[in-house]
């Protein structure tokens, strides 16, 4: 279950986690070795899954983003483990979704230009049988973030955002 403390550290750590940990300790009221050891915890538990750098897409010729949608007749479990082998293989693919409604799956593709998107979609469909895709390209980033809200770990139950109070 998470306390006030390791909210508060896990706020800074999703801000930047290249902060030392005694600055970090400092800012939240712990001296650095209880802080150590409170990251650590948080890392074994798995709530902190791995600390990152986050990338500038255009600095790296990835600053088209795509959303495509994926609409399946195939629902056996063949398929489904054929559809997700494929898909992790491309590093084109940053996000992936198993979808409720009306679509099966959403991804989120980053690429330099339409061309690659098009070179992309090309070896997808080559990999794997899908009944319709549907793709939209990104006109502007309007928010993005990679910090998770944490208002939500609050619990009585230990869950995190299953919506209970706090003691």
């Amino acid at each position: 279950m998470l306390d006030e403390m390791d909210i508060k550290i896990l706020a800074l750590l999703q801000a930047d986690c290249t902060r030392p940990v005694a600055e970090i300790g400092k800012e939240v009221g712990l001296s650095t070795t209880p802080c150590w050891r409170r990251i650590q915890k948080l890392e074994e538990a798995g709530i902190i899954q791995r600390r990152v750098a986050v990338l500038e897409p255009t600095a790296v010729n990835a600053g088209v983003t795509v959303f495509v949608s994926i609409k399946t007749d195939q629902h056996s479990l063949a398929w489904l483990e054929k559809f997700h082998a494929a898909v992790v293989d491309f590093p084109e693919v940053v996000e992936f979704y198993r979808m409720s409604g009306e679509i099966d799956y959403l991804l989120r593709v980053v690429v330099p230009d339409i061309a690659a998107y098009d070179v992309f979609y090309k070896k997808l469909i080559d990999r794997i049988e899908i009944a319709k895709v549907s793709s939209a390209f990104a006109m502007e980033q309007i928010k993005y973030t990679t910090a998770l809200p944490l208002g939500f770990a609050h619990s009585t139950t230990g869950r995190a955002g299953s919506g209970g109070s706090s003691e």
